[in-house]
């Protein structure tokens, strides 16, 4: 390896000892940002994606109009918002926080606020793809609205969901990525602040190409899992069967529950 370097235009070999130095750490601040950042919008997004479609006029728990205007107006605010500009405003709170407005850490405030609005987005997407007469047959075999969001409404988008969960991954390590530009850290802080602005393209490039990879591998998982859960397509009589389970399930907790 040493030979090979030696043989390499200087410039060349200082930027992929640059690399071979600093990737492993900045693969992981982007990993661990990404991971984090999801978690906590899935903490907020999830039960606001059910709660835009259940809580609809003629959902299965009818909210107040206002209520539900209000939820919709800061889901869109939020994500009209550019992300750049977003993590600037977003400042002061990841100090109170975390301390600090610089560096990975930091990062995970901005992040989490601009992504749980999307996934709410995309949970709500997902519910509404669903069959409305599973719904109606639970109602009808006297469910309540929460065994109809929990033992219904979730397990039969979990496919579709599991696909909105890898799209929102690959959107908020696209975001994090973009946080190098006024100082995140991890991948995207590699290819702006070493690679663009000292113009070192094998820097630049090769952090670029990380991060493709890491798209298409967290895409990928994402995808398969969403497959391999979808009755419809791993068992074409399942998808009866399984709503047909849910239903009886929520129907006898419900029993059970009356009797008590």
């Amino acid at each position: 390896m040493a030979e090979f370097f030696v043989s390499l235009d200087p410039k060349i070999a200082e930027q992929l000892q640059y690399l071979i130095d600093n990737v492993p750490f900045a693969i992981w601040e982007t990993f661990y940002s990404t991971v984090l950042a999801t978690l906590f919008a899935y903490l907020i997004g999830l039960p606001l994606g059910v709660l835009l479609v259940v809580g609809e006029k003629d959902g299965v728990l009818p909210l107040p109009k206002a209520l539900m205007s209000v939820l919709n107006v800061v889901v869109n605010l939020l994500r009209s918002v550019p992300f750049l500009i977003l993590m600037v405003v977003v400042f002061p709170l990841s100090r109170v926080l975390v301390g600090t407005s610089i560096g990975t850490k930091a990062t995970i405030v901005p992040l989490f606020i601009a992504a749980f609005p999307f996934v709410a987005r995309l949970v709500e997407s997902s519910i509404r793809e669903m069959d409305r007469g599973v719904i109606e047959a639970a109602q009808a075999m006297g469910c309540s609205p929460f065994q109809i969001i929990t033992k219904v409404i979730l397990p039969e988008c979990v496919p579709s969901l599991l696909t909105g969960f890898a799209t929102a991954f690959v959107t908020i390590l696209s975001y994090g990525a973009m946080s190098g530009a006024i100082g995140g850290g991890g991948l995207g802080a590699m290819a702006l602040n070493r690679g663009y602005t000292r113009h070192q393209n094998v820097v630049l490039w090769g952090a670029v190409i990380l991060l493709v990879i890491l798209v298409q591998i967290f895409q990928t998982i994402g995808t398969r899992l969403a497959v391999g859960m979808d009755r419809r397509l791993s068992d074409k009589g399942g998808k009866k069967r399984g709503r047909k389970a849910a239903m009886k399930k929520a129907s006898n907790e419900r029993r059970i529950g009356g009797s008590m």
